[in-house]
């Protein structure tokens, strides 16, 4: 492991900043806890964090999903940005950064920071990573409009203004879960200014896992490094 080759500090002592990172505990409650300078701790944890951001990349170049998908966009930043205009509002239409997500039901979830949440843009990403064998679910957003004509046959919507599940199986509560799991968590860090990719991938990593599958998972991103 290149970071324990690199260090100064002891294998015993890398091991514990590994279980804090697993833990989801802060770097300066870590450097109080073990009693290491936090911006050694910030490296660490970017070191990590850029690990982790690479694995979720070359997962997503080489899976093309068959199975069932939900398909939703959340948004993410400051509620205000000076001199800007409307960001009373939520969702689209917003400042906030647009990020589209698509969850496997039963598997994974992948998210991509995009510029703009247009049926151009998120027809573009579907047809990269979904096959259109899959039967897929969306909210009723227009951008999702069309997915039919380009071989979707399976694409169930549903109107969130009404309801979030039609009891059918007809529901997005996968992706939407992961969203609030994201938001949640990054809330800890009084949102994230910078290094957002990374933040988001590490989300996408962390969903659902305990904290030893998290840190074996982790040891083994290393290794590789």
């Amino acid at each position: 492991m290149i970071l324990i080759k690199y260090s100064k500090l002891s294998n015993y002592k890398i091991k514990k900043v590994l279980r804090h990172f697993c833990a989801d505990i802060e770097a300066s409650k870590v450097a109080y806890l073990i009693g290491i300078n936090r911006n050694t701790i910030n490296r660490f944890y970017k070191l990590f964090r850029e690990a982790i951001y690479r694995s979720r990349i070359e997962d997503l170049q080489s899976i093309i999903i068959t199975s069932q998908v939900e398909f939703d966009e959340a948004y993410f930043g400051s509620k205000r940005i000076r001199g800007k205009v409307g960001l009373h509002k939520r969702g689209r239409g917003t400042w906030k950064r647009p990020v589209f997500g698509i969850f496997e039901r039963d598997g994974q979830v992948f998210t991509e920071i995009i510029p703009d949440s247009s049926r151009k843009t998120l027809q573009k990403l579907i047809l990269k990573r979904v096959s259109p064998e899959a039967i897929v679910y969306s909210d009723g957003w227009r951008g999702y409009d069309g997915l039919v004509d380009v071989g979707y046959n399976k694409h169930f919507r549903i109107n969130k203004s009404k309801n979030f599940s039609n009891g059918k199986g007809i529901h997005i509560n996968g992706i939407e879960s992961f969203w609030s799991f994201t938001k949640r968590r990054l809330s800890k860090f009084n949102g994230v200014k910078i290094h957002f990719d990374l933040h988001l991938k590490e989300c996408e990593w962390r969903w659902k896992k305990s904290e030893e599958q998290l840190f074996k998972e982790l040891v083994i991103l290393l290794k590789r490094e």
